[in-house]
């Protein structure tokens, strides 16, 4: 399942309002990430790669220096690329699997974002934490995950909730 429905119903803003990462931002991911998890991260629509961002500086505003805990909020939503859908199409596929009525292939690819973005994040060997919450972050906690740690990140992939300005601030203030 790709979220709550109020999680979808945020994400949809989110998306739609998503501006590409600047120069400086690209090279603060390129920082946190090996360069096969960063080529994962950069073959992400753009809409992700913002997400992903915005995920791992939620993380860092928590004063969690620990790199694995940023790379799971960059990382947890690779799979998604797979599905190849565009703002409409996640729209109408979330709605469909809502409703419990059979998806396409490509609604079922972005449906199983989890899965396929943890499979990959394996063979990538990313962190066991970048893996674990890729694969549960829609579910409950594994027990491989601290509670503490699930929170944070937990809350770092909720869509901001900030006025455009606060997150201007907040990215501007990263760079």
């Amino acid at each position: 399942m790709p979220g709550s429905p109020v999680h979808l119903a945020l994400r949809f803003f989110d998306v739609a309002f998503a501006k590409p990462l600047s120069r400086t931002e690209r090279e603060a991911v390129v920082s946190w990430l090996t360069p096969e998890l960063g080529n994962m991260f950069f073959a992400q629509p753009e809409v992700d790669q913002r997400h992903g961002y915005h995920a791992a500086l939620s993380v860092i505003a928590q004063e969690v220096s620990d790199p694995d805990v940023i790379v799971a909020a960059l990382v947890h939503d690779v799979g998604k690329r797979h599905s190849r859908l565009g703002l409409l199409g996640r729209t109408f596929a979330s709605l469909v699997i809502l409703v419990g009525i059979e998806p396409s292939e490509r609604m079922r690819a972005y449906r199983d974002h989890d899965v396929v973005g943890a499979m990959e994040l394996g063979n990538a060997l990313a962190p066991a934490l970048a893996i674990d919450f890729a694969l549960h972050h829609h579910g409950d906690r594994p027990t491989t995950i601290d509670q503490k740690t699930w929170e944070i990140l937990v809350a770092a992939d909720q869509p901001p909730k900030t006025s455009v300005w606060e997150r201007r601030r907040i990215t501007s203030a990263n760079r």
